[in-house]
C-alpha cells in the first residue's frame, strides 16, 4: 500500500482533507498528516510543523497555491514519488520544481482516485 502524506489535514469533518483520510485508511493506505492544528483522525495523529517522516510514496496537497512556498523544500526532501495536487491546490511553479526534482506533479483529486481505482 502507498503510505500518504496529507498536507492541510484536519478533524473538521466537512473538509476534503479529512474525508481523503478516512478514505485513505478504509483502501487499506497507510497516513501520515499535517496540519496547522494537532488533533487526531481515527486515531492518526494530526502533527505541525515539518516533522522527519520516511517511506512517504505520495503528498495529497490540500494547501492552496499561496500557503505552499514554505514547504517546497520539506516536500523535496521527503522524495514521494508524486504530490498530488487537488482541486484548489494547483500550483505550476511548485510542480515545475517537483518535475526538475524526480517527483511526479499529478492535477488531480484524491478522493476521486481512489473511488475509481487510479490511485
Amino acid at each position: 500500500m502507498k503510505k500518504t502524506l496529507i498536507l492541510g489535514a484536519t478533524e473538521n469533518r466537512d473538509r476534503y482533507a479529512n474525508r481523503a483520510a478516512l478514505s485513505l485508511l478504509a483502501h487499506g493506505h497507510p497516513i501520515e498528516m499535517i496540519g496547522l492544528r494537532a488533533g487526531a483522525v481515527r486515531g492518526v495523529p494530526i502533527q505541525t510543523g515539518m516533522p522527519k517522516l520516511t517511506d512517504i510514496d505520495t503528498v495529497t496537497m490540500y494547501v492552496g497555491a499561496r500557503n505552499q512556498t514554505g514547504y517546497y523544500d520539506y516536500l523535496k526532501q521527503l522524495k514521494p514519488r508524486r504530490v498530488i495536487f487537488n482541486p484548489g491546490a494547483e500550483n505550476p511553479e511548485l510542480e515545475r520544481e517537483l518535475k526538475q526534482a524526480g517527483i511526479e506533479p499529478v492535477d488531480a483529486c484524491t478522493l476521486v482516485m481512489l473511488s475509481v481505482g487510479t490511485y
